[in-house]
């Protein structure tokens, strides 16, 4: 099975070719491809590669499924006896997209 770990937007996913994933907002209009050159890990039919800090010559390709925001988280901070009181929201933008192919830097696989 091959899989990679990439780093994105300060986080990491594990992903295999056909994977729909969440990642921070990139840009791109939906069907456009993206790739991921930080690449921390390969894994090929059991044959691993782990990065000091990357793996040379790796890299994932995606195309963007969807831009759009999370759900509303609400943000309340209150002090006691002080008639203190703030109500925010917030909605995180993402940018889903579909793993296509993993380049291991010896060769590579495509769904």
């Amino acid at each position: 099975m091959t899989y990679a770990v990439i780093r994105t937007g300060g986080k990491q996913y594990r992903v295999t070719p056909g994977d729909i994933i969440r990642v921070e907002k990139l840009g791109g209009e939906p069907g456009a491809a993206v790739a991921f050159e930080e690449v921390l890990m390969t894994a090929d039919e059991g044959a691993i590669h782990v990065g000091a800090p990357l793996v040379p010559g790796a890299r994932v390709t995606a195309q963007v499924v969807q831009q759009g925001k999370a759900k509303k988280i609400l943000i309340l901070k209150k002090k006691r006896r002080k008639n203190y009181r703030r109500h925010q929201g917030h909605r995180q933008q993402f940018t889903a997209v579909r793993v296509t192919g993993i380049e291991t830097g010896t060769h590579s696989h495509g769904a």
